[in-house]
């Protein structure tokens, strides 16, 4: 099975422990996720091996990289994308991902990638900023939001996350059941982390690497996310490549949101490979 955001290991641990046949290649973009995630699963020697790859360079790596134990020749039977931010990224200040804690205005999943949270908050002209905190955040108030950052810009740049919540929160009031700042936050995310294109990658290396009967699994927790997933699926079951596991997205229980309060906007969606087109050759 192949884990393509492995993270801390989570996931692929409840593989591992479930199936006692299985065997996982765990890959992610964030390296510092790995040694977290090798200890984790350390007890399950050599049927996990690891890799460090985003979506995008995942086709690559199956393909040709040769460091992989024999175990991981061949078709996967199942891929797995959890294509949420990770908790410790959220718990981390200095990765800058939460306004809950001040740190550096950063956001880079895999730090390999150039631009950054302040890059686009600094650089980008004030209509591209607003456009971006409503098409990828949901931001109906983005261009209160773009001017009053643009302005305070001006003055010093901005490079720290507590800087930009306080920010938005002034353009555009506080109250409401979410942090004001919390749909600009999650819009920088995703440019920062090109996570649109990222995502299709990882659809399509299902399409291109799963052989007949293989599954492909999806955790999403953005609406436009799942959306992005509900219609390549929708596409690909019209097209006679794959069966639909999942007619509705599953969500999780009352009790696992108790546990995990991040887990309550999560929807899985999963589908069966009913052709193979010889594993992305």
């Amino acid at each position: 099975m192949v884990d393509g955001t492995l993270g801390a290991g989570g996931h692929t641990a409840s593989i591992l422990e479930r199936f006692a046949a299985s065997r996982v290649l765990g890959t992610d973009q964030d390296p510092d996720m790995q040694g977290i995630a090798k200890e984790r699963l350390a007890p399950f020697g050599d049927r996990v091996a690891f890799g460090h790859s985003r979506f995008s360079e995942l086709g690559e790596m199956l393909r040709d990289d040769a460091s992989f134990p024999a175990p991981f020749d061949g078709l996967p039977v199942a891929m797995l994308f959890d294509v949420g931010v990770a908790s410790p990224h959220l718990d981390l200040p200095e990765r800058g991902f939460s306004f809950q804690a001040d740190g550096p205005l950063d956001m880079r999943m895999d730090l390999r990638r150039e631009v950054t949270a302040a890059g686009i908050i600094n650089q980008w002209p004030e209509g591209e900023l607003a456009d971006l905190f409503y098409q990828e955040g949901g931001e109906r108030r983005s261009r209160a939001i773009a001017k009053r950052i643009c302005e305070a810009r001006r003055r010093a740049p901005i490079v720290r996350t507590a800087t930009l919540a306080d920010l938005v929160a002034s353009a555009i009031g506080g109250g409401g059941k979410i942090h004001p700042a919390t749909r600009v936050f999650q819009a920088l995310r995703r440019a920062v982390n090109d996570e649109g294109p990222e995502l299709e990658a990882a659809l399509d290396a299902g399409l291109d690497f799963l052989g007949e009967g293989g599954v492909l699994a999806v955790i999403s927790f953005h609406s436009g996310e799942d959306r992005v997933v509900k219609q390549w699926m929708t596409k690909q079951v019209k097209a006679g490549e794959f069966e639909a596991i999942t007619k509705k997205p599953i969500q999780a229980t009352y009790e696992e949101t108790k546990g995990n309060p991040r887990a309550r906007s999560a929807k899985l969606r999963a589908a069966v490979r009913i052709r193979s087109n010889g594993g992305g050759v």
